[in-house]
């Protein structure tokens, strides 16, 4: 069986990462790339890796989808990006909807399955974050799955509320600034 690399930040998992997974499964066996594993926990960056393993293996797990979960540090370097990632990923085929990334792995020589997504501008992690944020200081189990049954997996939904600080930590989670010395 074929191994296919999705790459994410999975900050959530949101429904475009479980659209691009079910189909990447539909091609072989995936290794979920999580990328940016060493970020320090900032409002774009509000779930550790370990975080977001867990929400990649909870939906997989619901979904019936075997995966490998990898965590992969940034470099901040795109033309040793592949290089880099794959001493983490190994060898295989990229599953993407992101057209960067599909062209950094084409030029480092790698086939690439182009995973439509015509949801992309609603569901880019940094919307649902921001949804998610309205909703941190809510009560309201039934009202924040309702608002957010469009944007998220119901297994995540289900994660987020398993721990309310998995959302609350949003709202005390303000943009990166400079301290007044």
């Amino acid at each position: 069986m074929a191994k296919i690399v999705v790459l994410g930040r999975f900050q959530p998992l949101h429904n475009g990462h479980a659209h691009l997974l079910s189909a990447a499964a539909e091609h072989g066996q995936i290794t979920v790339a999580i990328g940016s594993a060493e970020a320090p926990e900032s409002a774009d960056n509000p779930w550790s890796a370990e975080e977001r393993s867990e929400m990649v293996e909870v939906w997989a797990q619901s979904a019936g989808v075997e995966v490998e979960v990898v965590c992969i540090p940034d470099i901040d370097d795109p033309p040793n990006w592949v290089a880099h990632a794959s001493t983490f990923h190994g060898e295989g085929t990229l599953a993407t909807s992101d057209p960067k990334s599909a062209e950094l792995y084409r030029k480092a020589g790698w086939m690439v399955i182009d995973i439509p997504l015509t949801e992309r501008q609603d569901l880019e992690g940094w919307r649902v974050r921001e949804t998610l944020k309205m909703l941190s200081t809510i009560d309201d189990d039934e009202a924040f799955a309702s608002v957010m049954e469009n944007s998220l997996p119901q297994v995540i939904i289900e994660w987020f509320l398993a721990d309310h600080y998995r959302v609350y930590r949003l709202a005390i989670l303000g943009p990166d600034v400079e301290p007044v010395v």
